[in-house]
């Protein structure tokens, strides 16, 4: 029996690609057809490079002139990734916000990793805004893309614990060593064609070969850092 192809992934940066870093790491069953960067110094290029993955730079400076920048830039990167034809969008630090036009062509196919709890502290400065609040939980969660900024349905989320003393950069480091964990499983599972969006949820499929205990410790999707005492 003739083995099925690998489904084949775009990932989109940013800067460091440090989730790429552990996609990559994580060997997913998928292939990561390109790389794509609106910046051309990012530094996961080099990385993606380094591993003989395709890479490409559409810049979002260089649409500046245009009437409407930033439907110009995501015509433009639409293209881009269109012509891998990818099964799943990755973003992965990718500093953008999308037009809706960008985000519907690609429903039910992009994902994206946000480091908080959603519903909580979607945005930016996720740390100190949890800081601020006084916050005994925080952490990140995979999402699916869709038009309103981080509201889409949520995959897994994990779970770190917020110290007295933490800083934002203490507390960015302990929930980027769960993105690290959370995102490769996400993209994992996708390929396993196992993620099955029902309205505003996710449900993830059981493996063929996992007991009932595997299906249902799945579809908690609430992964809790080990140093976490509840």
């Amino acid at each position: 029996m003739a083995t099925a192809p690998r489904p084949s992934i775009v990932v989109l940066i940013s800067g460091r690609g440090s989730n790429l870093r552990a996609i990559v790491e994580s060997a997913p069953p998928c292939r990561i057809a390109a790389v794509i960067s609106n910046r051309p110094a990012a530094d996961g290029l080099a990385f993606a490079r380094a591993h003989g993955i395709t890479t490409e730079v559409v810049d979002h400076t260089a649409f500046a002139g245009a009437a409407d920048p930033r439907t110009a830039f995501d015509a433009a990167l639409m293209q881009a990734i269109d012509q891998h034809r990818p099964g799943l969008v990755v973003l992965a630090g990718f500093m953008r916000i999308l037009t809706a036009g960008f985000v519907d062509h690609y429903a039910g196919r992009m994902i994206n990793i946000h480091p908080s709890l959603l519903p909580a502290y979607p945005g930016l400065h996720t740390h100190r805004r949890a800081l601020d609040d006084g916050v005994r939980l925080h952490g990140c969660t995979v999402h699916f893309v869709t038009s309103t900024l981080d509201s889409g349905p949520i995959v897994v989320q994990a779970a770190v614990p917020v110290h007295a003393d933490d800083s934002e950069d203490t507390l960015s480091a302990r929930v980027l060593e769960q993105e690290h964990r959370l995102y490769p499983q996400a993209v994992r599972w996708f390929a396993e064609g196992r993620l099955v969006i029902d309205g505003t949820r996710v449900r993830v499929l059981p493996a063929p070969d996992s007991s009932a205990a595997a299906a249902a410790a799945a579809n908690h999707r609430v992964l809790v850092a080990p140093a976490l005492d509840l």
